[in-house]
């Protein structure tokens, strides 16, 4: 049985632990509000762009350029997987994990026979997972990169990408990441990124059609707007990654949080208990040594 000291230290370790967790969630709280305001400003241009590009596909087609071509037999596979550098994030961090590997296991299982299944690991969670497994080609891990996150990294990145692509290093290339629905509500997709899926445009959006005079031509239009597309959606990705990991930290150091609480209150009751019950034993010992006195 545990003594009073053994409970009341508990108690304190237990208190500490909670006060670390309630200034984990507030600073994710803060850093979310930074990150949502970072999506709001880039969406619009990104949605703007793909807009755009829908106009212009549809008068001039995609036969002219290399990124809209799928090939006929998928050899290399480039998978891009957004997971964090830190944990205490609940599940965030694993349910990207498990998504890339049923994805392997499921769609690209004789690529990963072959071992023509890339790897691009964006956060030390998944870089760890993967490089720790042999059956895995980890071609590039970068660490550190949502703390101080920039466009250039984004532009770099794509611009790796499509020249491997190009070059028919790579047959396909497919992000995995988080999407970012509310704080408490995370859902990992896998977003084709090359070849670049069918652009159509909507109902709604076709009865708005103008016909323009463009200079230079639509076609060059097209060509020199498919880069700056690839990168503001790889952009948005990793900010959308970026903001479902913070909301996954404030659920959980929020969880952790109200746990804690909970374990406080046992611990007191515990606590009083065992109080109560030294503090009878003390008594009946008196009584008992009284009585034995008397007699």
């Amino acid at each position: 049985m545990a003594t009073l000291k053994e409970i009341k230290q508990r108690i304190v370790g237990v208190t500490n632990t909670q006060q670390i967790t309630k200034a984990m969630k507030m600073v994710a709280a803060a850093r979310l509000r930074k990150a949502q305001e970072n999506i709001a400003n880039a969406k619009p241009y990104s949605l703007k762009l793909a807009d755009v590009l829908k106009h212009l596909i549809q008068s001039v087609g995609v036969d002219n350029n290399p990124l809209f071509k799928p090939r006929e037999e998928i050899e290399n596979v480039a998978i891009v997987l957004m997971t964090s550098d830190r944990g205490l994030c609940g599940g965030f961090n694993m349910n990207a994990i498990r998504e890339t590997e049923n994805l392997i296991k499921e769609e690209y299982k004789v690529q990963q026979a072959n071992g023509k299944v890339h790897l691009y690991c964006i956060g030390k969670k998944g870089l760890d997972y993967f490089s720790s497994k042999e059956e895995y080609n980890v071609v590039s891990g970068y660490k550190g990169i949502f703390s101080k996150l920039k466009f250039d990294f984004a532009a770099s990145l794509i611009n790796e990408l499509t020249t491997k692509f190009n070059s028919k290093e790579f047959d396909k290339v497919v992000i995995v990441s988080n999407e970012f629905r509310s704080v408490v509500k995370q859902v990992v997709v896998a977003t084709q990124l090359l070849p670049i899926p069918k652009m159509e445009e909507n109902d709604e959006e076709s009865h708005k059609n103008v016909e323009y005079i463009y200079e230079p031509s639509q076609i060059e239009i097209v060509n020199a707007l498919l880069p700056r597309h690839l990168k503001s959606q790889m952009w948005t990705l990793l900010l959308d990654s970026y903001a479902a990991e913070l909301g996954a930290r404030m659920t959980a150091m929020e969880m952790a949080t109200e746990n804690a609480k909970e374990m406080i209150k046992t611990l007191q009751v515990k606590y009083n208990k065992e109080r109560q019950a030294a503090i009878t034993t003390e008594i009946l010992e008196i009584v008992s040594g009284a009585n034995a006195l008397r007699g």
